[in-house]
């Protein structure tokens, strides 16, 4: 049948069961947008304040469910705005597919108004990008565009389509979505085996559980494997979630901010297996000293992975679950009394801690949060101490449930992620946790969740200062505090109640349960405004550059 390229645009996101689209609309969109108000009944499309927050609720929709998130902006500015968001989620691996306007074909490169080259500026931060200028292959391109997206390592795809392409009459014929293609193991037996006797060689081994982990739905494999072998559980900022953080042979974070534990382990280990995780600088710092001792296994379903960042002894490329599940069948039942005996006398010697009872306390908000949710809800955050604090002090024990900019470390992404987690798991406690400084970048997006009634919780632990780095140049410029005090008057709980939402103001460590408590029983969006000290600081820390077990703890 004959339909136009707006309409076209949207029985193809239909096809792919899509069921939100977070979007700004604007001149080059006008026709799709014309489109998605006849189908509003069936595709819900969620107003942002600015293409930002856009792409970053497609973001948090698309890490909270697991299925594809979906962006809307128009040409030019529009489509720029959203090249942040694109890049966090590249960096992350997150499966989003962003739509951009463009103008019409007639006037393509001749500097027209609102025309922007979108598809030449994230071609560096896109699995895959397309501009259409025809409508007979628009379908093809949407189809190949959540193919691409959730298929092997996930990641975004961009398509700019032409303004005249979504007035233009095409041929659309009906396809259902084809199920992802599955994943082969990728690794012969042989290989396996030989992993299998490095395990069961090994008397100190570690295992390292990256964002792959829950990425592969490999978390059920990764605990059966463990729980075989009794080897000790450590996780990058991204796997958080991907192993129980209440099970006995979690060790926490390892790295910059990781605990001693972990980096004693990891320092000390006589083999190293990293699972879905790609060797990031704020993991392995000082390159040469890093698991000195140790064998390397990489198991990750990304070829251009392995021997990047650190040289592998035995590299398992392919599909993460299943190498895990044939693995498991393959290594011996192993207790390591004298390595667990280890790892459990430095967690008893160097435990995460913090001053109680002083003064209000970043680490105790984010205990309490922990308690009163019993761990189930979703966290997500900015970035800063914000999110080391809630990567430290929150226990995850499922998947998707920390949702942070780990690879570009983006201020400004909670909020917009909060909101896509939320919509995307509508019966699920969503908190965001915020800096002051990440809060004021975003903030704009309260009249969002406002708008639609949604009840997440915004934490804004606010010293008054660019927290994370305030503490950097404390401790490592000599106390220069330059251009980072942002002590600017604003009330967080007028603003916020001048958005419609609900504002808590918190300065005691004895209000912090009853604060928590009335905003988990409030319809709307609230914001809780928590005053911490300025020289609150994330600890442990590895000065840069430095081993990890050269560790910094208060």
């Amino acid at each position: 049948m004959k339909l136009t390229g707006a309409e076209i645009f949207v029985q193809c996101l239909k096809e792919q069961g899509v069921d939100t689209i977070f979007g700004y609309p604007g001149g080059a969109v006008l026709n799709i947008y014309d489109a998605l108000f006849k189908y509003r009944n069936e595709i819900r499309h969620i107003l942002t304040s600015h293409e930002q927050g856009a792409a970053h609720a497609a973001d948090g929709y698309a890490r909270a469910t697991g299925k594809v998130g979906v962006c809307l902006a128009t040409s030019g500015p529009g489509a720029t705005n959203l090249v942040t968001g694109i890049a966090t989620a590249y960096m992350d691996s997150v499966p989003i597919v962003a739509f951009t306007g463009q103008v019409p074909t007639s006037l393509l490169g001749k500097d027209s108004f609102q025309e922007v080259d979108i598809t030449g500026i994230t071609m560096p931060i896109t699995k895959h990008n397309y501009i259409v200028k025809d409508v007979n292959q628009l379908a093809s391109t949407i189809r190949d565009a959540f193919r691409i997206a959730k298929e092997g390592r996930p990641g975004p795809v961009l398509i700019d389509i032409c303004k005249d392409v979504t007035s233009t009459l095409g041929e659309y014929q009906f396809v259902p979505a084809m199920p992802p293609k599955e994943i082969p193991m990728g690794v012969t037996q042989k290989k396996l085996e030989e992993a299998a006797e490095m395990i069961n060689k090994s008397q100190q081994p570690i295992i390292l559980a990256g964002g792959g982990v829950g990425i592969a739905d490999a978390c059920e494999e990764l605990l059966e494997l463990v729980e075989k072998t009794s080897i000790p559980v450590t996780t990058t900022l991204m796997g958080l979630g991907g192993f129980p953080g209440t099970h006995p042979l979690f060790t926490g974070l390892v790295g910059m901010h990781g605990t001693k534990t972990s980096n004693l382990a990891v320092s000390n280990c006589d083999l190293f297996i990293a699972i879905g995780a790609r060797f990031s600088d704020r993991v392995i710092s000082n390159v040469r000293k890093f698991a000195p001792n140790a064998q390397i296994m990489h198991i990750d379903i990304d070829p251009a992975e392995i021997n990047k960042n650190i040289n592998v002894n035995c590299p398992l490329v392919g599909n993460v679950k299943k190498i895990l599940g044939e693995l498991c069948k393959k290594v011996e039942v192993r207790k390591r009394t004298e390595w667990i005996d280890k790892i459990q006398s430095w967690q008893k010697a160097y435990p995460l801690k913090y001053q109680k009872n002083v003064r209000l306390s970043p680490h105790f908000i984010m205990e309490k949060i922990d308690e009163l949710t019993q761990g189930e809800a979703i966290i997500t955050t900015e970035v800063g101490q914000n999110q080391l604090w809630a990567a430290q002090y929150y226990k995850y024990t499922k998947p998707r449930t920390y949702l942070s900019s780990g690879g570009l470390g983006t201020m400004g992404y909670g909020l917009g992620a909060c909101i896509g987690a939320q919509i995307g798991q509508p019966h699920k406690k969503v908190f965001n946790i915020a800096g002051d400084g990440s809060f004021r970048m975003n903030c704009n997006e309260l009249a969002t969740a406002v708008e639609y009634k949604l009840p997440i919780i915004v934490v804004i632990l606010n010293n008054h200062v660019l927290g994370m780095v305030r503490q950097w140049q404390e401790l490592f410029y000599d106390g220069r505090f330059s251009s980072t005090t942002i002590d600017r008057g604003t009330d967080f709980v007028k603003l916020a109640q001048a958005y419609g939402a609900k504002g808590i103001h918190v300065t005691r460590n004895d209000e912090v349960e009853h604060a928590i408590k009335e905003a988990l029983n409030a319809e709307g969006p609230v914001v809780i405004n928590c005053e911490i000290d300025r020289d609150e600081k994330v600890f442990p820390i590895v000065p840069p550059g430095a081993p990890i077990d050269e560790i910094i703890e208060e």
